[in-house]
């Protein structure tokens, strides 16, 4: 009576036994065991380093968003060749579309500032009192001083960065200086100002809080000789990204007399950058992943030459090619799913740290890391995006498995009587 082979179930314990065993280092098999190490750890650094570069880039970006349209509003609302002097009943009508927070007034002017050491360029916003505390970003970021009695004081609320470089505090004076000033005979003079310093914020974006000054509106009129007039209407919308609809609703309401540009607009150059930028170093950083990859097909490719004999043997006492070629897709996508777990682990406690560590490496080396002069930032930002981790995790799991494929197959195709022959 003939004996029948039984094929064993896929994923057998006898097949997960048999993978086990191939993965653990054998003094005669040092060589192979160290491209498993290699294809590890580059599985595990890829994913980390892409989850951090990506987390990092996240957080810059989304830091930057808030900073900006935390300042600035996402409409801007503005005349061209008319003195804007109906701006509240602009406001009222702009007011009156879907989607509107808040419609705030401003006089925006470049002046210089000067205190008793130094002298620097500026960037002054005549606002109103109760508009200047509806902005979360400033009104919750007071060093120094407060918001009350803004209109009525008549003084200033300046940035931290730039209250140091001029070495001044609360209650100090500074003085401002236009070149738009009186014209007299010999030209146009400039006019220069003294106030007192009431408030001092720290927005934590270092190009703001060296160069914005907030004056009270009326001041500002009188400074910039506005008379009653205002530059231009900054509108906060419940959806900065929905911003094209609410320009329009908002220009259906206020009429043909205005014109509107939104934040894409003003920022397009910078966001594109910054876009660009990220997909960019996805597409790098994935090779890293790659070539790991890549590391386990040499890998596996050696030990199946190494195995030989062991799956000729196996053949023999009646293993299928199909468990032959499970065996070794365990053993390559072990090395795959575990690495890419490690570096999912490892990024996000990075990520959760990063601060720290930025502090550690900056002092370990003696130097400024991500210097807030440069990076606008003063604080390195990472944001983890679930579903951007996601696909980063299942991309090195699916490039692991593929790289499985080939030499399992070469495994499972291995003829026993020529793997014998010379035995």
């Amino acid at each position: 009576m003939a004996a029948t082979t039984i094929d064993t179930k896929p994923f057998s314990p006898f097949e997960w036994l048999l993978a086990s065993r191939y993965l653990r280092a054998r003094r005669k098999e040092g060589f192979v065991s160290v491209i498993a190490a290699v294809s590890f750890l580059g599985i595990m650094l890829g994913v980390a380093t892409l989850i951090i570069v990506m987390a990092v880039m996240n957080g810059f970006r989304k830091d930057l968003f808030s900073k900006i349209l935390g300042l600035n509003g996402h409409v801007v609302v503005y005349k061209v060749g008319a003195p804007f002097d109906d701006y509240d009943n602009i406001a009222k009508a702009v007011m009156r579309a879907d989607g509107v927070v808040r419609a705030i007034p401003l006089i925006e002017g470049q002046v210089m500032v000067s205190s008793a050491v130094q002298a620097l360029g500026a960037a002054v916003r005549g606002i109103r009192e109760n508009d200047l505390k509806g902005l979360p970003l400033v009104a919750d970021n007071i060093r120094y001083g407060a918001l009350d009695g803004f209109d009525e004081g008549g003084g200033l609320a300046i940035g931290m960065r730039l209250a140091n470089m001029l070495r001044i505090n609360v209650g100090d004076t500074l003085t401002i200086i236009s070149p738009r000033g009186a014209a007299t005979p010999f030209g146009t003079a400039p006019r220069s100002k003294t106030y007192p310093v009431t408030t001092i914020f720290e927005l934590g974006m270092a190009e703001y809080d060296k160069t914005m000054i907030f004056m009270p509106l009326a001041e500002a009129q009188r400074y910039f000789s506005k008379n009653d007039e205002v530059d231009i209407l900054e509108v906060i919308v419940t959806d900065p990204e929905a911003v094209e609809a609410a320009s329009q609703r908002i220009r259906g309401e206020a009429g043909p007399t205005i014109n509107v540009t939104d934040w894409r607009q003003r920022n397009e150059t910078f966001f594109t950058v910054l876009e660009v930028e990220r997909n960019v170093m996805f597409i790098i950083l994935s090779l890293i992943v790659l070539v790991a990859a890549l590391n386990i097909i040499s890998g596996l490719m050696m030990l199946v030459k190494d195995k030989g004999r062991d799956i000729a043997i196996l053949r023999t006492m009646g293993a299928t090619k199909g468990s032959v070629m499970r065996v070794f897709l365990i053993t390559g996508a072990s090395i795959g799913v575990v690495g890419t777990l490690a570096g999912l682990a490892i990024g996000i406690v990075f990520c959760a740290y990063i601060e720290e560590i930025r502090q550690f490496v900056a002092w370990m080396a003696g130097t400024t890391v991500f210097d807030p002069n440069v990076y606008y930032l003063t604080r390195l930002p990472a944001d983890i995006n679930p579903v951007e981790t996601g696909s980063i995790v299942l991309m090195a799991l699916v490039l692991s498995v593929l790289a499985t494929l080939y030499p399992s197959w070469r495994a499972s195709r291995l003829d026993p009587v020529e793997a014998l022959r010379y035995e």
